[in-house]
């Protein structure tokens, strides 16, 4: 099967928060960009990332490792949303899930509008 190639879009939810929207599959090729696009972000003042994974269908181990990167330190707050239950469960099984924010949205809630 055909890797699908992966899309980032950078929208900013406030003065201090962005949201990388991934779209593709997160994977050794792709990781790196990845960990670019969230050093990008946060040279422009975005301390807080939102990483939105609702539009990911593959994330490999290279994957989990980006967002190792992207949250070590005290580079500021990495969040985690739209985690697919294949996603979930590597995290459950590597231990992740207890080292990075993943945030679960309410059954039935509506997408969060940007500021701005």
């Amino acid at each position: 099967m055909a890797s699908q190639l992966l899309t980032i879009e950078v929208t900013r939810l406030d003065a201090g928060c962005a949201r990388l929207r991934l779209t593709g599959d997160l994977d050794f090729d792709s990781a790196p960009e990845l960990v670019a696009a969230a050093a990008q972000a946060r040279a422009e003042g975005h301390r807080e990332l939102v990483i939105d994974l609702t539009g990911v269908g593959l994330c490999d181990s290279s994957g989990l490792s980006a967002f190792v990167v992207i949250g070590r330190g005290d580079a500021g707050p990495l969040r985690l949303t739209g985690v697919n239950p294949q996603l979930q469960q590597l995290l459950d099984r590597t231990g992740l899930a207890e080292l990075l924010a993943v945030e679960h949205p309410p059954a039935g809630a509506d997408e969060v509008r940007e500021a701005g």
